[in-house]
């Protein structure tokens, strides 16, 4: 039987060294690749972070295996069958830097986000801000801590009182994730797109903000989120309402409170 606690330690330790690789650069990258299109970018920092938290998580458990946004090619197709392919018995979910334009453009809304899947199952999420030096995780059935204090999702149960988050895919989602933003910002209190589908989760499980939605992400983007919201109390699922899994891409995460609401909301064409 896995140590989560262990586990747990191993990764928000990754987390911290990208994190500390991020605040270094964060604004001055040496270099800027478009990979699947003008709005996907990459840079040399993503993929030193991500070697970073590959040398410590596989020193640490050298029978697992990791599934790195910058180890999967470029392109919607490619992160599917990245996702097919892996082997989930013991398997962690990395993206190195999550809002990549952020870290380019020097706003400080990007984060480090490390889950992990064991025995088929996602158990454990931590989700870094190093700008902020804040520190969600959780484990699955047991809590969600931020800076090691605890924390849980909002108690707003109508639309019509929540923030929700959202943002812009980089691929052909882009006009409809567009759209559903202009809709719910018609009778939701505010809609908030900070460029981070991590930071988004994270905030949903602090309470911060009431639900998170977007159109085809990638499981890097979300299995830690995913953790955190559900182990704080919250939901997430598929746009269908189907259960969140390792292949889900079309996101909604909510308090719980609304998160009925939100689907309903999403299913007007």
């Amino acid at each position: 039987m896995l140590d989560l606690l262990a586990a747990q330690k191993a990764a928000e330790k990754a987390a911290r060294a990208a994190g500390e690789e991020i605040r270094r650069h964060i604004g001055n990258p040496e270099q800027t690749l478009e990979k699947s299109s003008p709005h996907d970018l990459v840079t040399e920092v993503d993929k030193r972070c991500q070697g970073i938290i590959e040398s410590i998580l596989l020193e640490a458990y050298p029978k697992s295996q990791l599934l790195g946004e910058e180890a999967v090619g470029a392109g919607r197709d490619a992160a599917i069958q990245a996702v097919k392919e892996a082997d989930s018995s013991f398997l962690w979910v990395v993206d190195p830097i999550d809002g990549t334009l952020n870290f380019i453009r020097g706003i400080p809304f990007c984060t480090v986000s490390i889950g992990l899947v064991y025995e088929g199952k996602a158990v454990l999420g931590v989700i870094y801000d190093p700008m902020r030096d804040e520190m969600f995780s959780g484990i699955e059935g047991q809590s969600v801590t931020l800076n090691g204090k605890p924390v849980w999702v909002s108690d707003v149960d109508d639309v019509f009182a929540a923030v929700l988050s959202s943002g812009f895919p980089t691929g052909d989602y882009r006009g409809k994730n567009a759209e559903q933003i202009r809709r719910f910002g018609s009778h939701a209190r505010n809609v908030r797109a900070m460029g981070s589908a991590a930071l988004h989760l994270a905030y949903v499980a602090a309470g911060r903000l009431d639900a998170f939605w977007e159109n085809d992400l990638n499981a890097w983007d979300l299995l830690a989120g995913a953790v955190l919201v559900q182990t704080a109390g919250g939901r997430v699922s598929d746009e269908d309402g189907s259960a969140y899994s390792l292949s889900t891409r079309h996101v909604v995460a909510t308090n719980g409170k609304i998160h009925e609401q939100i689907l309903a909301d999403l299913r007007i064409d």
